[in-house]
């Protein structure tokens, strides 16, 4: 048997439906039938794809895979760019309530039943660390983990005193504890995981100290991506445009990106933009130890000379914001350090009336 429709519902899955089937031999069996609810009408389906009579705003984009480091003596860290860290005791309690009780008729433990009710902190741990040790023992880590990665050069010793430097500034600047929370939970996980992290990511070699800059890993299977190969079929809402290679901006939010893509549509200054749907683009960073990839919104060329490409998010809140904005600023400063794709630059608007700014802007600072 096949399914009668294969659209999906609300909830993202496929709506139910229902076959009532007889054995052998075939007789007529009476039977109440169910009550069939209003069958949904089937959605609308639009095919996005390139547009050949537009190919002159085809846009073209590196696939990056990770970054090579040469590492000889000296390494920075751009402070402007690198995430911070909270120590949200909501995520991760730092101290709880236990007692000894009986399981309820429900199989659960209950606080209300008989026991002495203990608080549990992390008060013993705190009092036998320090800060000092804190910055020292993630130093050693993150020297360990260059010395040993094959892309630094320089001994231990060098890099170990840069390093401590840089922990401590980010310990004290960028990590922040909220009450009952405390500094020296960073030493827990996952926290420490999360601060090695953010650390790896944002070191680069010092290219003001004669450092070769970072460059990127590109993809060996694929070649660059483009508009030219966006071909699929979509149910969302969608909007036509004019100054896109695809005849469609295809919209994964109820109004935002709808707003922007009419901005960035009818802006003096914009060559050339796709919606990053079915494109294909993405930005690689580590979080919690795995490989993830970053999505963002809009790619556009703007009318500059040399040739700039703005990446642009348009974002509500996310918990992650500041790790992807970190990975889009390494994107771009490997990107651009390569040089055989032309300037790139990332931008995020959080409100729509940005939007219109960080074009003016970007395309200002392009020109020269």
């Amino acid at each position: 048997m096949r399914r009668r429709t294969y659209e999906l519902g609300d909830n993202g899955l496929m709506t139910e439906e229902v076959a009532k089937v007889f054995g052998v031999p075939f007789q007529v069996i009476p039977f109440k039938a169910n009550p069939t609810a209003a069958t949904k009408p089937a959605q609308k389906r639009h095919h996005v794809y390139a547009l050949p009579g537009r190919a002159r705003l085809e846009i073209k984009f590196p696939r990056v895979e990770g970054y090579r480091q040469a590492i000889r003596n000296r390494v920075s860290v751009d402070w402007s760019s690198i995430p911070s860290l909270f120590l949200d005791p909501f995520k991760i309690p730092p101290e709880v309530e236990v007692k000894a009780s009986l399981h309820t008729n429900h199989g659960r433990p209950s606080l209300t039943g008989p026991g002495a009710l203990q608080r549990i902190d992390l008060n013993p741990f705190r009092s036998g660390r320090r800060i000092q040790e804190l910055v020292f023992e993630m130093s050693k880590d993150l020297t360990r983990e260059y010395v040993n990665s094959g892309s630094c050069e320089a001994p231990a010793h060098v890099l170990f005193p840069q390093l401590v430097r840089i922990v401590e500034k980010y310990v004290a600047e960028k990590v922040t504890p909220i009450k009952p929370a405390d500094r020296l939970d960073l030493f827990l996980s996952p926290y420490y995981g999360w601060a090695i992290e953010r650390l790896v990511e944002s070191i680069r070699p010092d290219t003001a100290q004669g450092e070769a800059p970072e460059v990127p890993r590109y993809e060996t299977s694929r070649g660059p991506g483009s508009t030219a190969d966006v071909d699929y079929w979509t149910s969302k809402d969608v909007r036509e445009v004019v100054k896109s290679h695809l005849n469609y901006v295809v919209a994964d939010t109820a109004k935002w990106e709808q707003q922007a893509a009419y901005v960035i549509d009818g802006h003096h200054g914009v060559e050339a933009f796709a919606k990053n749907a079915g494109l294909g683009f993405a930005i690689p960073y580590i979080h919690n130890g795995q490989s993830h990839d970053y999505i963002p919104d809009f790619i556009i060329r703007l009318k500059t000379q040399p040739v700039t490409h703005l990446i642009l998010e348009t974002k509500g809140f996310d918990d992650l914001a500041e790790v992807k904005a970190a990975a889009a600023q390494r994107w771009v400063a490997a990107v651009n350090a390569d040089g055989r794709f032309g300037g790139w630059r990332y931008e995020v608007a959080r409100k729509i009336d940005q939007v219109r700014e960080i074009l003016e802007d970007s395309r200002s600072a392009s020109n020269f």
